[in-house]
């Protein structure tokens, strides 16, 4: 009887499992189904980690070639190289080139973001240093993937570069009018005025109801015979294209002594487009100052009243006045040479910041007390 047993149950246990096959079947068919759909919604590639593998390793031995129907999160093929991996028991094998050091990419791309050079001249500049194990590939490379094209014409001089560039012997011009009172009636004045790009240093003309060609080239001739007196340069000239800049004014513009870094060429006229003011950002700032600062405060009445007021600001502006833009001390004029060396000397550390008591402080007034000078006087 105990024989016979095994025989009867042994259909039953086959019909049994043939059913949890069959059950088996048709979930992992679902489960399938429902991680394609979870896979459509995520990236086309996982980064696992470590741990995630190992543990992909460890289960999907058990499953045999079946893995190959099953996997989905990498290709059964790189299941297989991280199996080949695991039975050498070393680490595993980076794919590719080894990547360019960081400190060689930094330099690499300093040196493509200071200068106009293209993918070729970076490798020799990288070769003077030392740096020779660099392929052109690599190079272009590391600049696309920091948005540089690898062409020498990826970065053609723009015009802030050309303002830096030449900004020690860059000048700019302008008109400004203004109406003045006069016993017959309200007339609009012109100054016409030069300012220096770097020091913000002004020259500016007297004043003129007839700014005619003869006038306007006779203060460009002024304009030259300050620039020798004061050893101040000029190889560019940034002008809009007012009607009243004439050629002969270009023409004596060119023949004022040129910068040291223009190498002995003549100075240049830079004819600015039309509705461009943004071009001519320096002269269109300073006109402003000395409109808000001075002129709005006060009714002209005759031309050496407005010519008083201007010469009054020039001077307060080009000798005594803080600038933001250069550090908040006065300007260090050709006139003033030690103005700047004088405040520096005032400045203190935190620790040691209080008031000296050597010398009273004054106030030095100018246009009626509009414009105020601190210093501190001798004793």
């Amino acid at each position: 009887m105990k024989a016979a047993l095994p025989k009867i149950l042994t259909p039953l246990f086959l019909i049994l499992a043939h059913a949890t096959h069959k059950e088996l079947i048709r979930q992992i068919q679902f489960l399938k189904i429902e991680n394609g759909m979870l896979r459509s919604r995520l990236p086309k590639v996982i980064r696992v980690t470590p741990a995630e593998k190992q543990r992909l390793l460890k289960f999907g031995k058990l499953v045999g070639k079946a893995i190959k129907e099953l996997i989905s999160i990498v290709s059964p093929r790189t299941f297989a190289r991280w199996l080949a991996e695991g039975k050498k028991g070393g680490e595993p094998r980076r794919r590719g080139r080894p990547r360019t050091a960081l400190e060689i990419r930094d330099l690499l791309l300093r040196l493509a973001r200071e200068n106009i050079w293209g993918y070729t001249r970076l490798l020799g500049e990288l070769k003077k240093l030392g740096i020779f194990r660099l392929g052109r590939t690599t190079v272009q490379n590391i600049l696309k993937a920091e948005g540089l094209d690898p062409n020498p014409e990826r970065k053609r001089s723009n015009w802030d570069e050309f303002i830096k560039r030449h900004a020690h012997t860059l000048w700019a011009c302008d008109f400004i009018s203004r109406k003045v009172w006069t016993l017959r009636g309200p007339i609009d004045y012109f100054l016409l005025f030069f300012i220096n790009v770097e020091t913000r240093y002004v020259w500016v003309a007297p004043a003129t109801a007839n700014p005619n060609a003869a006038w306007v080239a006779q203060q460009a001739r002024n304009f030259g015979i300050h620039l020798q007196e004061t050893s101040q340069k000029l190889s560019y000239l940034l002008r809009d294209r007012d009607t009243k800049f004439t050629q002969q004014f270009d023409a004596l513009i060119t023949t004022i002594g040129t910068g040291e870094d223009t190498e002995g060429r003549k100075t240049r006229v830079c004819k600015l487009p039309y509705r461009s003011p943004n071009l001519n950002a320096y002269a269109e700032r300073w006109a402003q100052t000395l409109q808000v600062e001075s002129l709005d405060y006060f009714i002209l009445f005759g031309e050496s009243h407005l010519n008083h007021i201007v010469e009054n600001f020039v001077s307060f502006y080009n000798t005594k006045r803080p600038h933001q833009s250069k550090g908040n001390a006065p300007l260090q004029s050709p006139q003033f040479p030690k103005a700047q060396e004088a405040i520096e000397e005032t400045i203190e550390t935190p620790d040691t910041m209080k008031i000296s008591p050597e010398g009273e402080i004054v106030c030095e007034e100018r246009l009626g007390g509009l414009l105020k000078h601190y210093y501190r006087k001798a004793a």
